[in-house]
């Protein structure tokens, strides 16, 4: 039958069983699904036993509270995470991938609060292109601009003018060819008793998926993300606001960096 995401790809028949035997197939499979929970607890508390950097630089973000610190961010509160949100100077609109991820925030910012985590989006463009982008979007998470400050560029977002110059550049903890000037990550600090705030945890590319519930809702149905025979895995998403009734991916579209009119 065809893939009603992806018209051009064919899928073999399935196999139907009884449902005995289907409960069989399932005990199985919950075996090693326990077997990988197991695994993602240990996971993470190796992540939390990572020994900590301090973060001495005085870095000036711009919000809607003005201007603030990095230490401003906390909020009273003790760990900050931060999502490295893919919208570049000279973007008319964000990342469509990033918004996708930013789709999920809105409801966990009362609970992370609740458990001493303030929650920030950072990018580059200035707040002026952020804040109408973020009203048309109806996101209330807090998002800053890092505009003017190192901050995108010493956690490897944003590429350098040297990067972009020699096609190398500093991402997900290695070198790689030089692909676009902003890239998403999650990076994640906290402040000790004494003020000083130290980074505990960085992540990038595929290990932002931790936060991407849509896609763990996708693995879960028979057609999992159906991604495989698109050039680039998300180039299917869309802004929110720009999904039609009659939408389906166009497989031959690669991805388009928001410079002209917003996609």
């Amino acid at each position: 039958m065809k893939n009603e995401t992806n018209p051009g790809t064919t899928r073999a028949p399935h196999k139907v069983v009884s449902r005995s035997d289907w409960l069989q197939a399932r005990r199985r499979l919950l075996e090693r699904e326990k077997q990988l929970t197991r695994q993602q607890d240990e996971l993470a508390r190796q992540r939390r036993e990572l020994p900590w950097v301090r973060v001495d630089k005085e870095y000036r973000f711009e919000g809607s509270n003005g201007v603030e610190t990095l230490g401003d961010l906390f909020r009273g509160r003790s760990q900050l995470a931060v999502y490295h949100f893919m919208f570049g100077p000279e973007w008319t609109a964000g990342c469509p991938s990033c918004s996708f991820v930013s789709d999920h925030f809105d409801g966990q910012l009362v609970h992370l609060e609740h458990r001493d985590v303030s929650f920030t989006v950072v990018s580059r463009a200035p707040f002026s292109k952020i804040a109408p982008f973020k009203e048309r979007m109806g996101w209330r998470f807090p998002w800053v601009s890092s505009h003017g400050s190192d901050f995108n560029f010493d956690f490897h977002v944003s590429a350098t003018d040297e990067e972009k110059r020699t096609g190398k550049q500093d991402y997900n903890f290695e070198t790689q060819d030089f692909s676009l000037p902003e890239r998403e990550g999650i990076s994640v600090f906290i402040r000790d008793s004494r003020g000083a705030i130290h980074q505990t945890y960085s992540a990038y590319a595929r290990g932002v998926e931790q936060v991407m519930g849509t896609y763990h809702w996708l693995d879960l149905v028979p057609k999992g993300r159906d991604e495989d025979e698109l050039e680039f895995k998300m180039q299917w998403v869309r802004h929110h606001d720009r999904y039609g009734p009659d939408y389906v991916v166009d497989a031959k579209k690669g991805y388009v960096m928001p410079l002209g009119p917003s996609p």
